[in-house]
Formats: structure tokens, sequence, C-alpha cells
């Protein structure tokens, strides 16, 4: 019962020292210190060519920003180049290949959609894998995945970026 009650008044004094230090969530989505949330909402995120990697990039991050669904609502503009290779990593004796490595690299740019002016820019890599299976079919679905999955991974850390830069510039 001691140990209990030790550790709850613990937590509640590391968590007072949180507060105290000036910590607040990065993406909070209220208040003066609002985070990167706030900012996001008024984000417009241009079509990116590369068929369908580039649909699935640009719905997670529509997705994760909540951004402005169109541009005259915006304040900024995030223009995305994809670049994905495929490479076979797993060659049996014979030559079959049965696994690739995906890999998708996606250079942004946020900018003032009124002036075009950049405001940050950046990179992320994601790579995946997936199986050759029997199925040609399986072995597609296999591909969208992983495709699926790298941009949804790619949208979260650029959102994450954006949070960052928005919350040094708004703070410093």
């Amino acid at each position: 019962m001691r140990t209990g009650l030790s550790v709850s008044v613990l937590l509640l004094l590391l968590a007072l020292g949180a507060a105290g230090c000036g910590f607040h969530p990065l993406f909070a989505r209220t208040g003066s210190g609002g985070g990167g949330q706030q900012a996001f909402n008024s984000v417009y995120v241009d079509p990116i060519v590369a068929e369908r990697a580039g649909f699935e990039l640009r719905d997670s991050l529509i997705d994760l920003l909540e951004g402005a669904a169109h541009q005259e609502n915006a304040r900024y503009r995030l223009k995305v180049a994809l670049k994905q290779t495929i490479e076979g990593t797993a060659v049996q004796t014979n030559g079959d290949i049965t696994r690739y490595t995906y890999t998708m690299v996606a250079d942004y740019e946020l900018s003032n959609i009124h002036t075009g002016a950049e405001i940050t820019k950046g990179s992320e890599t994601a790579v995946e894998g997936y199986d050759v299976v029997a199925s040609p079919y399986a072995t597609l679905v296999a591909q969208q995945d992983a495709q699926k999955s790298a941009a949804h991974d790619i949208a979260d850390r650029i959102r994450i970026d954006l949070g960052v830069y928005f919350i040094g510039r708004s703070s410093g």
C-alpha cells in the first residue's frame, strides 16, 4: 500500500516539474501554446505526382495535418516530390528474387501560399520490405501495402518536422 502511495506522489511531482519547465504538447489543439496543430489547419497539400504512392502520401498528409481542403482557405502550401526504388534483396541460388526492399524518398517544401516564399523544406525516407510469394496477386498486394506503410510513415515524420518548425517559430 505504501509503495502505491509513494509512486503516486512521485508521478505527481514529475508532472508538476514538467509543467513548470514550459513543456507543452507538440500537437495540442488549444491554448496560446497550441502547438503545430493550429498551423496545420491552414496547410494545403498539393497533389503529388507518383501514381498510387503519391495518392497514398497525400491522403496520409491530409488526414494527419487536418489541413485546408481548398487553396483559398490556406496560408501555407506543402509541395512534395517523390522518388521510389524497388530492389531485390533476397535472391535464391537459381536467381529468383524472394524479397524486395521498397524505398520512398520525399522531398518537401512548405511555402507561403500567397507570396510563394519558401518557409521550410526537408527530406524524409522510408524503407519497407515485402516477400514474393507464389501468387502474383498476393505479391502485388504486399508491394502496395509496403507503399502505403512507407507513405504513412513519411507523412507522420513530415508532420513532426512541421510541428517542430511551427513551435520553434511561435516560441522564438
